[in-house]
């Protein structure tokens, strides 16, 4: 099957092999050193986001559990808390239990933003808060910055680190009228992921102050994560950097022109309505089964990617499925995507 267009920003021709070999071999010269591009984008990460260092980790998974054995270390405490839909809790198999022993509170509703009264109502002492920016899987959220300045401020207070989940920090500042810096300044530890929004390969960058960061890197090490050739996976995250960032602003002018279409269509809805970043969800009144179904033909008979998968839904008759904007998306038009979603229960 050969995708030749694709609104998912996790396949596509931009990210095949070929492709990625391609921009990799423009990019090394002959004075490229192995080190060289990772110590450049852990120094890129840190100055971006305000920080002193910066660590490079292979996964996402790693470097937060890794900080958060670190900030369990610092304050004698074994718990911490975040949304119930948390990445660290959906996603990764309870690492954070299995390996380091660690507790997680879900903090407020699963289908909404958690507020300052939940984080209030957990009555344990905790180690840290974890902040989703945005909040993926209720269909990229994102709390106003005011709410994020009270809600750290209030776990700081309390002798508990605030860490960001950053995977997508790119895109969630296109929602505040913030700077990075500023965002990042709420947080005494920021992840950021190399190939979401950046189209990297793979690989995490973890920032803080100097003393968090050294500590994370003694668990990076234990965890079999200090890597000796990770250039490669550096150098296209470097590229991700010059190309994709000065675009975010772009990406998310097309989400919410993406969104309208959908929403004027009226086969399906998106959450939220008017997407704040390049990330949302789509409704669609179909059985997910189907919906994927449809998906596949889609992709076999035109070469076009509408989504990964379907998510399933309280009602057996519904689904969902994500939109995450890059470069790829561009390609579409917003009403040709309204038309390609109101024309997928014609492919099953």
């Amino acid at each position: 099957m050969e995708i030749r267009r694709s609104l998912s920003n996790h396949a596509g021709p931009r990210r095949s092999p070929h492709e990625v070999a391609r921009r990799l071999a423009g990019w090394v010269t002959p004075d490229t050193t192995p080190e060289g591009p990772v110590r450049e984008l852990e120094e890129r990460v840190a100055g971006l986001l305000g920080k002193q260092k910066a660590l490079f980790f292979p996964s996402g998974t790693m470097a937060q559990q890794s900080v958060l054995r670190v900030h369990a270390e610092r304050t004698g405490r074994h718990a911490f808390a975040g949304h119930p839909q948390s990445h660290l809790h959906v996603w990764e198999n309870q690492g954070y239990s299995a390996v380091h022993g660690l507790r997680f509170h879900p903090v407020g509703d699963r289908n909404g933003l958690l507020g300052l009264d939940d984080l209030k109502a957990v009555k344990e002492p905790l180690a840290a808060v974890v902040f989703e920016l945005p909040q993926r899987d209720i269909g990229g959220l994102l709390p106003t910055f005011e709410e994020l300045r009270q809600q750290t401020g209030w776990v700081r207070g309390r002798g508990a680190a605030a860490h960001c989940d950053g995977a997508r920090i790119w895109e969630a500042q296109t929602g505040f009228d913030v700077t990075l810096p500023e965002i990042a300044g709420l947080f005494d530890t920021v992840y950021v992921s190399l190939y979401k929004g950046l189209e990297g390969v793979r690989g995490a960058v973890l920032a803080g102050d100097t003393g968090t960061i050294g500590h994370a890197e003694v668990w990076r090490r234990r965890l079999g994560g200090a890597i000796a050739d990770a250039w490669p996976l550096a150098a296209i995250a470097l590229m991700g950097m010059d190309e994709n960032l000065p675009r975010m602003a772009e990406f998310a002018a097309h989400a919410r022109a993406l969104a309208k279409a959908i929403n004027d269509d009226g086969f399906a809805h998106t959450t939220p309505e008017v997407p704040a970043t390049p990330l949302f969800h789509v409704h669609l009144p179909m059985p997910p089964e189907q919906a994927q179904r449809a998906a596949e033909n889609l992709a076999e008979e035109a070469g076009i990617k509408l989504f990964l998968y379907a998510r399933s839904n309280p009602d057996p008759r519904r689904c969902s499925f994500e939109v995450s904007v890059g470069i790829s998306a561009l390609e579409l038009a917003p009403g040709e995507v309204a038309e390609l979603i109101r024309g997928l229960p014609s492919r099953v």
